[in-house]
């Protein structure tokens, strides 16, 4: 990639504003630490971490080549990763899992918490000591003295010092490997972009940090550290799996790898998209220039918490704007809906009473989809109407809770939908999901007791071979034998009764797609703790309408 960088400031106007937004970041930067026990966290220098707010004084007001504001700081407190220890589906899925196996409880919120409050996980690590999420003595609770650095989520000081990935050995399952024993000054923030010595010196003064310039950061392993997750899981004798007797909880990272994306995109290429043209890195050095730049909005999929976030926005804590989140909204959507599938409706026939049509989708992402966290589903939702405009067929209709009409799952939770590659029922509904097991072969939502999956056919991305998959990332039920469902594509072929009604026949196929599905929501809600109350008090407001991915109308002759 080529890098423009256009150097006009001068060293004393530096130092000038320099003076100008230490002031303000020293101001606010540091989280709370009442005196306390010599070994405590609160007692510790914070110097592993600075919250976001830090790193805001030089990093907003930023605007690229053609006048769009592209300030780092903006656009990444809308995120999902600015606010993954805010997340009320979250906290009350965390509880849940601590409710139902107590004696794992504080295994239970560490791990949760080195991906979703990373730098108060560290930051007690380096002292030694356990972090709990939840409750008064948890680090989100408001009086906690790291609660500023745990409420900031994934923030610029943890993504910024994952050093370089070992080519032989890919870090996972939030082993991010930040250094926890290099003091203030030795600390390195890693950055993709050129930096003069005048900037090292003035990031250095302003924040404690060193820049260094590396390519890794634009690396897909970045993300992996997180998103490539593995988890231990409970045996049927209570106790834990241990060594390598893993649940594969996501692994984008594995399926991107097993696709023909990895010679064209990273992660970061999608979900950092870059500015219309050039834009500085820095309010410190407005006409230091970089071509590409990469914004930091951090779009990915989840409409239906965002639109919590938007809502609740106060009662969470959310530090993004309504108008931000809105923005950010529309990215998420218009992702969603240009660079995820297509679907198509072919080979329509009428034979007799019976009409036949094939649905083709084709699939734009690098991984599978939907991916990631096993919360998540996508399906086709087909109508066929008469001449009149009457429905006679449907499959997959759905309701403002998000509950698919006809999925066994939505209406049992020791059921699933199988994959199928012939529909003939308005029952039948072709839903892309991962449906996990527990050790006995039951479905469950609870990931503690997830020893494997029952059912994955998500789309698999182009160039993925599914008789020869990643180990940890497998098609796994009806679809592994079904010729059509290939890397890149699906098709399903619909049989419709329309004895009695008038031709010609209108089909309509739309592609939806839902972050939190029906059955994880009730499970959730089932649980009946406080957080579960919260959520449901926020998700019966919001409701759970699933987001078009694709449409086609096609019309028999």
């Amino acid at each position: 990639m080529k890098h423009s960088i256009k150097r006009t400031l001068n060293f004393g106007t530096a130092w000038f504003l320099l003076a100008i937004a230490s002031t303000f970041v020293l101001a606010g930067c540091v989280a709370k630490a009442p005196p306390s026990e010599p070994n405590s966290a609160a007692s510790i220098p914070l110097e592993l971490f600075k919250a976001s707010s830090n790193c805001a004084a030089c990093h907003q007001g930023m605007k690229d080549s053609f006048g769009n504001d592209v300030s780092i700081h903006t656009e990444w407190q809308n995120s999902i990763m600015a606010n993954a220890a805010r997340d009320p589906y979250y906290f009350a899925s965390v509880r849940m899992e601590t409710q139902n196996t107590p004696q794992y409880a504080e295994a239970i919120e560490e791990k949760c918490a080195t991906c979703h409050a990373p730098m108060a996980l560290f930051t007690n690590t380096a002292a030694e000591e356990k972090t709990l999420l939840l409750g008064e003595q948890g680090v989100l609770a408001e009086e906690h003295p790291i609660y500023e650095l745990a409420v900031d989520g994934v923030s610029c000081a943890v993504c910024h010092q994952i050093p370089a990935n070992p080519a032989d050995n890919l870090r996972n399952s939030g082993d991010l490997a930040i250094e926890l024993d290099l003091s203030k000054g030795e600390r390195p923030i890693y950055g993709a972009l050129p930096i003069s010595e005048q900037n090292v010196t003035i990031m250095k003064a302003a924040s404690g940090y060193t820049a260094v310039q590396s390519e890794h950061v634009r690396e897909s392993t970045v993300c992996a550290s997180c998103h490539e997750l593995y988890l231990n899981y409970i045996q049927a004798d209570g106790t834990m799996s241990t060594g390598e007797d893993l649940f594969y909880e996501q692994t984008p990272y594995s399926e991107w790898l097993a696709s023909d994306y990895t010679e064209k995109f990273t992660c970061q290429n999608c979900h950092m998209p870059p500015a219309d043209g050039a834009a500085p890195i820095s309010n410190i050095t407005p006409d230091n220039l970089v071509d590409p730049f990469a914004r930091h909005t951090f779009t990915g999929g989840n409409v239906f918490m965002l639109n919590v976030f938007k809502q609740f926005g106060e009662e969470l804590g959310i530090p993004g704007s309504p108008a931000g989140l809105d923005e950010h909204i529309l990215r998420t959507e218009e992702l969603l809906q240009n660079e995820t599938a297509t679907v198509f409706v072919s080979g329509v026939e009428q034979q007799a009473d019976t009409l036949t049509f094939n649905v083709d989708i084709e699939v734009l992402t690098g991984h599978k989809f939907p991916t990631s966290f096993p919360s998540r589903r996508a399906w086709l939702h087909v109508t066929v109407s008469d001449a009149q405009g009457l429905v006679i067929f449907e499959s997959g209709a759905y309701d403002e809770t998000g509950k698919i009409f006809g999925n066994e799952n939505d209406d049992n939770p020791l059921a699933f939908e199988p994959h199928y590659e012939i529909i003939s029922a308005s029952d039948q509904v072709q839903i892309y999901e991962p449906v996990m097991k527990n050790i006995l072969g039951e479905v469950t939502t609870i990931q503690m007791q997830a020893a494997g999956y029952l059912k994955d056919n998500r789309l698999l991305p182009s160039g993925f071979d599914k008789q020869n998959p990643p180990p940890v990332s497998a098609v796994i039920g009806n679809a592994l034998q079904d010729a059509t469902f290939t890397g890149g594509s699906d098709t399903v072929m619909y049989q419709v009764q329309t004895s009695g009604a008038q031709g010609p026949f209108t089909v309509q196929v739309d592609l939806l797609y839902q972050s939190v599905s029906y059955r994880w929501s009730q499970n959730v809600l089932d649980s009946q703790t406080e957080e579960a109350q919260t959520f449901g008090r926020m998700l019966e407001q919001t409701g759970n309408i699933p987001v078009m991915i694709a449409s086609h109308i096609a019309e028999s002759e």
